[in-house]
């Protein structure tokens, strides 16, 4: 790793007034940039990237400068340290890279235009105009815009315009912020817009591809969201505004701009009338996410990078405290539970897998260290462990004293443990540190040896893996009250088994709630305690036993022969994360069986006789009155019957494919995907693929555009898949923010993997050039691990991507993922027969 010099030790900036002049027809930048700051030396550096710079001023006098492209900066020499006004002109290219300054293109009614807009994070600030862009360099800025506008366009920023001369928009200086969350749009857009109590306007922007109503569900949770932080944290919103705002081309899910906050249209927009429950959960846990930055990450930031998980863990967490108190009927804590957790728990399993703090230096490399299952999911599922140690009432208090001692500057993790462990009197970095600073989690085996109960912590690997003896400060969450709160050590004798079973009534757990991180082995006698009473168990507690149990079976501590037998106790349950957690099991004995073989129809019966009752008691159409468990189970009991081939089920599919073909954007939301699906795989063909594709192109709602991709790459025919990759470089068709998704279906299609793994290693250098500049790219490497199975194709993998290892940011990437198909390569391997046996006789 090449440590590169921090600028903010040689000038640290105050203010910035910023002046932009875009051009969207030559597709250029022109620009002045005045920043007062202090010198800390004659010679100083500011980021610059892609920037033509054509002047640089110090004071009003022309001063030598030199530009360094490989560590992004221009180099200028002053005559005096101290405060110091620099003016720097420049023009910079409009690009297509989602990344900087860059045009959004959509439709409407068949007309071609463009939205400008803005992304920042992490290092692309100094792409739009020259800055300290390193998020200690907190400063002010005034904003002036000019741009080739016309009537009816709309001009967002951090904050309020407040006078437009000479067509230039000129906006009020903002609070003391860093440089990734200065942001700024204009375009044709509609709007909706509210007061919270507090007087903050709430907005709600989009093109006007979109209906109306698509508005409203995200302006009721921006509102409610914005009034639940100011009363959770006792600290005012400190801006006048806070926007939402649609892009038609976003790279990532949302991005938390101060008072401007940008979103993928997918992750903000819906249709009120015919949108899926868990779509409109996850487009809640969106809002809610960003909004939480707006104290924790705008207001107070991280001092640098590796305290990114400092911004990220707690938003993914108190995104879920927020839905929870705006929807309490949801029980949005489920949806952690089915997809936080598994995340964390399954990527914190590979060796080689980063800390939650890391460090880094490199800005080529900051964008690696974004990785979803570590910094969001696991980070979060670690401060979830804290609140549930110290209590809200504590955690509430922590938090108010952590903004007032940081408002408007930086922190590190120290400072919040700090806050938090003066609030509760309990020494949270102690136990935090354990956590954050090493990777991986342990598995607890629970085991009764010569009559005493016995625990044991051991790091659980799923593959190969160096163990070191690390060790955690364990939350143990046990139900019988003679266990230690805390499991500081290897190991521990709880004494007498046999008095202890008496003295609780009930089987031993631990992790009960699963708000640890770990997974616990039970032995025999234990484990079969358990499954005697399971049906008394609560629902979490089913999920947790799937889960625990799958996971020793991916770490090969137990083998998944030993599951398939339990799997019908479950197929029953009325409860939607039970359900989930069912077939997310029985979907991992997929690789055990090949494509088309006797094996794999003995799976497909194996998932007709877990189905088939509960997808006659949920039909196809939603019941009136009928329990959210039962909304969020249809989708996937009904694709788990499809999968079964159930004669039935695929024909009631055919019926309302028919008779919806003319509108198909009005088949329930929550099995429209199925419907498609069904369709395309059974009864597909070439003209339907083409109706489909043309369906995708012409309408603007993402929960309809994801079903009808999915859908789409289901093809069994391969000469249909042919006609999507042919697809995959037309930008008209399909977005390069959407690229991956439609990648990864076609990959993970037994008919189309040969097809799109041959296209990716073709177009690699094209696919560098399209999305290679941001934190998305790595994971085109990560979705093709989670598709191989065989050793043929680790062998292609190895060989692609190992003279690859040197690319900045893909790295621990590729490392990783050639151990992940290692280690699914060996499972298969050495339980492949065992696990069809035990299929077979569970028929």
């Amino acid at each position: 790793m090449i440590k590169m010099a921090r600028f903010y030790d040689l000038f640290q900036p105050q203010h910035y007034d910023v002046y932009l002049a875009i051009d969207r027809q030559t597709k250029t930048i022109t620009g002045t940039t005045e920043i007062i700051g202090q010198a800390g030396q004659t010679k100083i550096a500011i980021n610059q990237k892609y920037l033509k710079v054509k002047s640089v001023k110090a004071d009003g006098e022309n001063c030598p400068f030199e530009i360094d492209e490989t560590s992004e900066a221009v180099w200028i020499t002053l005559k005096k340290i101290g405060e110091t006004k620099l003016t720097i002109t420049y023009s910079a290219p409009l690009t297509d890279t989602m990344m900087g300054i860059y045009p959004s293109y959509y439709e409407v009614e068949g007309q071609k235009k463009q939205l400008i807009g803005t992304q920042f994070e992490s290092t692309a600030a100094r792409q739009a105009f020259p800055c300290v862009d390193e998020p200690e360099a907190k400063a002010t800025f005034s904003l002036a815009l000019k741009f080739d506008e016309h009537p009816g366009e709309t001009v967002l920023a951090n904050m309020p315009e407040i006078k437009v001369e000479d067509g230039t928009h000129y906006f009020a200086e903002t609070k003391r912020m860093s440089t990734y969350l200065v942001a700024f749009a204009f375009g044709e857009l509609q709007a909706k817009k509210t007061k919270t109590k507090s007087g903050v306007e709430i907005g709600v922007f989009a093109t006007k591809a979109h209906q109306a109503k698509e508005l409203e569900f995200p302006l009721e949770i921006a509102k409610k969201a914005i009034e639940f932080y100011e009363n959770f944290y006792q600290t005012p919103y400190p801006l006048p505004h806070s926007w939402q705002l649609a892009l038609p081309d976003f790279s990532a899910g949302a991005m938390e701009n101060w008072g401007l906050v940008t979103y993928r249209e997918a992750y903000l927009l819906l249709d009120p009338d015919n949108t899926s429950l868990r779509t409109k959960q996850v487009v809640a846990t969106v809002i809610t996410h960003e909004l939480a930055h707006q104290w924790f990450g705008d207001l107070v930031t991280m001092k640098w990078w590796d305290d990114l998980w400092l911004n990220e863990s707690f938003a993914n967490m108190m995104e879920y405290v927020a839905v929870d108190a705006i929807k309490p009927e949801w029980n949005i804590w489920e949806l952690f539970q089915v997809s936080e957790a598994p995340a964390a728990l399954k990527r914190d399993a590979t060796d080689g897998v980063q800390s939650v703090h890391v460090q880094v230096e490199n800005p080529a490399e900051i964008d690696s260290i974004f990785d979803g299952a570590i910094v969001y999911a696991k980070g979060s599922r670690m401060l979830v462990m804290v609140r549930s140690l110290i209590g809200d009432a504590a955690l509430r208090s922590g938090l108010k004293a952590y903004f007032a001692a940081h408002k408007y500057q930086n922190a590190t993790g120290a400072d919040l443990w700090k806050s938090l462990g003066q609030a509760s009197g309990m020494n949270i970095g102690k136990i935090m540190n354990s956590w954050l600073e090493q990777p991986g989690y342990p598995v607890v085996s629970a085991s009764v040896k010569n009559g005493h109960l016995k625990l044991q912590q051991q790091q659980f690997f799923i593959g190969e893996g160096q163990a070191v003896g690390r060790k955690w400060q364990l939350p143990l969450n046990c139900n019988y009250s003679a266990v230690p709160k805390i499991l500081a050590d290897q190991q521990v004798d709880l004494g007498d088994y046999a008095q202890l079973r008496q003295q609780a009534g009930e089987p031993f757990r631990l992790n009960v709630g699963n708000d640890s991180h770990f997974i616990v082995k039970y032995d025999d006698q234990l484990l079969q305690d358990i499954l005697n009473q399971v049906s008394q168990l609560d629902n979490i507690s089913q999920m947790q036993l799937l889960q625990d149990l799958s996971l020793l079976a991916e770490g090969q501590m137990i083998s998944y022969a030993k599951i398939v037998p339990l799997l019908a106790d479950f197929a029953d349950s009325h409860s939607s994360l039970v359900i989930s957690a069912l077939y997310s099991v029985a979907g991992r004995l997929k690789k055990f069986v090949e494509p088309d073989s006797s094996e794999e129809q003995a799976l497909r019966q194996l998932y007709q006789k877990l189905s088939s009752k509960q997808a006659q008691r949920l039909g196809w159409q939603a019941q009136k009155n009928e329990s959210l468990d039962d909304q969020l189970s249809r989708p996937i009991v009904l694709s788990s019957a499809l999968y079964a081939k159930d004669p039935q089920m695929m024909a009631i599919a055919h019926q309302l494919f028919q008779a919806n073909r003319s509108e198909l954007i009005h088949l329930p939301a929550d099995i429209r995907f199925q419907v498609l699906r069904n369709e395309v795989e059974n009864y597909g063909s070439l003209e339907l693929t083409e109706t489909l594709l043309t369906e995708y192109q012409q309408t603007a709602d993402g929960s309809f555009k994801d079903d009808l991709s999915i859908a789409l790459a289901s093809a069994a025919d391969p000469q249909q898949l042919e006609r999507l990759i042919a697809k995959f470089q037309d930008v008209d068709t399909i977005k390069p923010q959407d690229l991956r998704s439609w990648f990864h279906g076609v990959l993970a299609n037994p008919h189309g993997e040969q097809a799109a793994w041959d296209w990716l290693r073709a177009q690699w250098g094209w696919l560098e050039k399209k999305v290679g500049g941001d934190m998305e790219f790595a994971t085109y490497i990560t979705v093709i691990s989670n598709v191989f199975r065989t050793r043929q194709r680790l062998a292609e993998f190895k060989d692609f991507f190992e003279p690859k290892l040197q690319t900045p940011g893909l790295t621990r990437e590729i490392k990783m993922d050639i151990r992940t198909i290692a280690s699914r390569v060996t499972l298969i391997e050495s339980q492949q027969d065992e696990v069809n046996t035990a299929i077979a006789a569970s028929l």
